[in-house]
This record gives C-alpha cells, structure tokens and sequence, in this order.
C-alpha cells in the first residue's frame, strides 16, 4: 500500500515538474549598461536592446564614471563611444547591434568583447527620424584582451 502511493506521488511531481518546465520561459540576457543621464541615443539603444529580446539594466553616471568603467573592464579608449555595457562576461562599447551581440553570445569566441567607436550615424540608436534616414558605413570590432582588434562585421 505504501508503495503505491510513494509510487503516485513520485508520477504526480514528476508531471508537475515537466508542466513548470513547459511553461518557463527562457531567460533573456542580461545587458548591463553604464551612461549618462541625458544621452538621448543611449535611451534608444537600449530600447533597441529591448525589442530584440535582451533585459536591461541601466546606470546613470557622470563621463568620467563611464570611463573608468571602460577602464577597469579592460577595454582601451580609442574603441570608446557613448556608453559601456557588459553581457555574460563581454564587454559591449558602442552602438553594437543586438544582431551581433546575439551571435556574440552563440559564437562565444575568446574575446574581451564588442565595440563601435565614436557615434556612427545608422547605427542603432543614432538612427532616429532626427537623422533623416541617414547611415554612415561603420564596423563591428571583436576586441581582444591584449587591444587587438578584428572586424567582426561590417554595415
């Protein structure tokens, strides 16, 4: 008898196990992000991030703030842009596509990270109504650990 409703109640939690995982949801990514307050192109790549799939924390610091961050997670100045984000170990600078991130993360190359220096205009968050459909051509870096750097893609 009491085997039988060990038995029971073994098939009970295991169907109710399979029944949670079939609705879980996978987990987004987490992107965490350093910027400052006003940087209007800052809000619209992370609204970029957003509809593509990732979650999003954001920090609000000071220009200097946002450079040490750079600093302290490796990467060197002249991959600098307008914020500085970290995504499962990786290093983002930049206006990076959420296209390249998502590859970043299968791909999962040996690399500090990604970069788009400077402010391309068409990169996403720099191509708001206010850039009247421009886009410049601009490169996706994979940055190394030692500052070397290869063209990771190209728009």
């Amino acid at each position: 008898m009491h085997r039988r409703l060990f038995l029971r109640g073994t098939t009970l939690l295991a169907a109710t196990a399979m029944a949670g995982l079939a609705t879980a949801r996978p987990q987004r990514p987490l992107i965490e992000v350093w910027k400052t307050a006003s940087c209007g192109c800052c809000h619209d790549w992370i609204a970029h991030l957003q509809a593509n799939g990732f979650a999003v924390t954001a920090h609000d610091v000071s220009d200097a703030t946002k450079r040490d961050y750079r600093q302290r997670l490796g990467l060197a100045d002249p991959f600098g842009s307008c914020h500085t984000a970290l995504v499962s170990g990786y290093v983002l600078e930049g206006h990076v596509p959420a296209r390249e991130i998502q590859r970043l993360l299968r791909e999962k190359p040996r690399a500090l990270g990604l970069a788009v220096p400077g402010m391309p205009v068409g990169a996403p968050g720099m191509d708001g109504a206010v850039y009247g459909g421009r886009k410049d051509p601009y490169d996706v870096l994979l940055v190394q650990r030692d500052g070397r750097y290869t063209t990771y893609q190209s728009y």
